[in-house]
Order: structure tokens, then sequence, then C-alpha cells
């Protein structure tokens, strides 16, 4: 008998999910809001532990070449240009600081081509309104609802919700469960031309923080992570963060400077503290950051969402495959993947309040206590987070 799955959310966590399940033989159906499937977004740094979860999903080394260069953590600077933290500029000398920088529509767009390889159906479109989690033996059912006002009820032995910080899955069934706005806000673009350097560098002031690096032989992305009100609006978002940069290092004021103005994005942050307190509810399995959004500060948002679709199909679909209930299955994904996104989330706090969340009171203490550092120190610690790879390899 085939089994049957059904998607909320065709974003990067979604996808990676719906092709695991179908690459183990799940009839996959993918439910996006948007009227097209595609990423918002600029850049990404895929870690080591985000391309061994790529390897994981079927897209080997040559397929993760050419989404993006392959770089480095070069280390931290502060908002003046002087180092703080200097990181080996080998990405050969230590995986945890291996990354490859890569567009977010590029990444998002091989996974979207390796699920419709894989027979995944994506409709576009679909609102979804209601969840029922099931349970074990009753299906789970999902309603939609589309363009025209119609509504459509879908039924699956599994659930996925994939559905982002603002999850209505996770509205359904933890409805007590809401994000929190971080205090922060980011812009971010993908600027054409020379970067300013081959590696990831970034820049820490008084609660900001700035960092670069290549996407391309021709471009470069940039953030800038700053403290605002929630719900911050400007006229010309371009210009604000020319002012707000002013004074930084010259490299951080020219690549700024050089970015076409339409290019420039702005979010507002928010994340899930401490994320759900399980990631399944009857036949329901969340992932990504439905699951568990943390702040950016540790750069892990993409690489958990693709580490939790890999086990999505590593743990759920292979531990069915092996005769165990799918009750048993997902208490074992759940059991995997929290306690490590869990540490995750608190280790992004405390990245926060000791880097770019510092106001400029302790920026002289703090960064004198990190050049007395040694980097091996910060490279121990990275491999923890850097050296996962997908449950069944080695």
């Amino acid at each position: 008998m085939t089994r049957t799955a059904v998607l909320v959310g065709g974003g990067i966590g979604g996808l990676a999910s719906a092709v695991a399940l179908a690459d183990a033989g799940w009839r996959t159906t993918v439910l996006e809001r948007a009227r097209e499937v595609g990423e918002v977004g600029a850049g990404v740094a895929l870690t080591a532990n985000a391309v061994a979860a790529l390897g994981g999903l079927g897209l080997d080394g040559e397929a993760v070449a050419e989404m993006g260069p392959r770089t480095w953590a070069a280390g931290t600077w502060d908002s003046h240009g002087r180092p703080i933290l200097r990181l080996p500029d080998d990405p050969a000398a230590g995986a945890s600081t291996a990354l490859r920088g890569v567009h977010r529509a590029r990444l998002h767009g091989a996974l979207l081509e390796r699920a419709r390889r894989l027979g995944v159906e994506v409709v576009t479109d679909a609102r979804v309104t209601t969840v029922d989690a099931g349970g074990p033996a009753a299906p789970a059912r999902v309603r939609h609802v589309d363009r025209s006002g119609a509504e459509h009820e879908h039924e699956a032995d599994l659930v996925v919700g994939a559905d982002g910080v603002r999850s209505t899955v996770r509205t359904a069934l933890y409805p007590g469960h809401l994000p929190v706005y971080s205090g922060y806000s980011s812009w971010r673009a993908v600027v054409p031309g020379p970067s300013v350097g081959p590696s990831l560098r970034q820049y820490w002031g008084a609660r900001a923080e700035f960092g670069t690096m290549p996407v391309s032989d021709g471009a470069s992305y940039w953030y800038g992570y700053v403290a605002l009100p929630e719900g911050t609006r400007f006229d010309d978002e371009h210009a604000v963060a020319v002012e707000r940069f002013a004074g930084w290092a010259q490299e951080v004021q020219d690549v700024v400077a050089a970015t076409p103005p339409g290019a420039v994005l702005r979010h507002d942050v928010h994340h899930l503290p401490g994320g759900l307190p399980r990631y399944v509810r009857g036949r329901v399995v969340m992932v990504g950051d439905a699951a568990h959004a943390t702040l950016p500060t540790m750069g892990q948002g993409a690489a958990t969402a693709l580490e939790d679709g890999v086990c999505v199909g590593r743990i759920v679909a292979a531990g069915v495959a092996s005769g165990r209930s799918l009750g048993d299955a997902l208490a074992a994904y759940d059991a995997a993947r929290r306690p490590r996104c869990r540490a995750l989330a608190r280790a992004s706090v405390a990245s926060g309040r000791f880097g770019s969340h510092l106001g400029p009171r302790w920026q002289g203490l703090r960064n004198s206590l990190m050049r007395r550092t040694p980097t091996s120190v910060i490279t121990r610690g990275t491999r923890a987070v850097m050296g996962w790879t997908p449950p069944g390899l080695p």
C-alpha cells in the first residue's frame, strides 16, 4: 500500500521533507499559499551540516557546487573594521568554517526541481483553513481554499507542518505557542559586481550586526541586523540602511552604497522561544520555523530545516518501512530533532546577547575578551553544530 503525505508550505523545509518522503515511495502533495512557488530572500550560508543534509536528499556534491561558491567563515570584526576574532582563512583547515555561499532562490529551485522529478505534486494558491491531526486509527485531514474560493479536503497518512514562523498548522494544533518579536529587523540584499572578499565576514556594533559573503562569481550578499521597534516602515529602505551604517568600516559602507535601491529587502525577526513542546501531534509532524524558529545569530535556519526534512525520510518513512507503527516513528523523530533544535535556539539567544544585541557600554570589554580567545576554542565549539550528518550515513 502506498503511503500518502500532505505538506503545508513549499519553502525549504517543506520541499526537503517532500523530497525525502517521495524518495521513500510516498505519494506526496505540497500545498503552497503563494500563487507561484518560489523563495523570497537573498543569501544563505550553507554550513557543513546543511551540505550533508542536501546529500541525504540526493543532491550530490556537483549539484551543491552549482548552487554557489565555496567560501568560509573568516571571523568577526568591530564596526570600525578592526578584527575581534579571526578564523583560519583556508576552508580546508576545518569543516566547521567551510561554507557554500548561495542565493536562497537557487537553493529553493534545486529542491523544487528534485521534488518534481520524484513526482511530488505542488498545489499553489492553496490557503489552508483547517487541520485535523487524526490518530492511530484515523487519517489526518487538511482543508484548503483555492483562488476561486472553492474548498478542497485532503486525507493523508501524514501531514507535515512546514509553513514557517507564522504557521497556520501550528496555530491550529498549538494555539498557545505564538512567535515573539526579537526586537531586531534585518535588511538583506544581493549586490552585482565584485565582492568585498572571498569569505563570510561579520561585523559587530552596538545593537547591530552586518555580514557579507559571495554568492556567485559576480555577486555578493549582505545583511544588516539592527534594533528597531516592531512594524517600523521606511519610505526608502536603502537610504535608511546607508545612514544606519555610516561610520562603519569602509567596506561595509561601500557594499551598502553599491546596492541597487530596489534590491534591498527588510523583515522583522520573530522567533519561537524554546520551540514547540513536541514536534508531533497525532499524524502531524512539524518542521523548520513552524516548529523551532530561532534568532538568525547562529545562521542555522535553513540548515535545520534541511536536517528536519532528511529526518522525516530517514526516521519517519524509514521507520514505517521497517515495520514500526507511524506513531513510534514519529516519536523517534521528535526524540532526535527536538533536543538538537532546542540547544541551537539557546545558543542563538546566547550568541545574540554576547554579540549583536550587546549595547555600547560593553563592546570594548567583549572585544578584548574575544581577541584573547584561541581560535581552536571557537572551531571546537562549532563542530557539534556543523558536524551533524543524516541518520543512517557514516
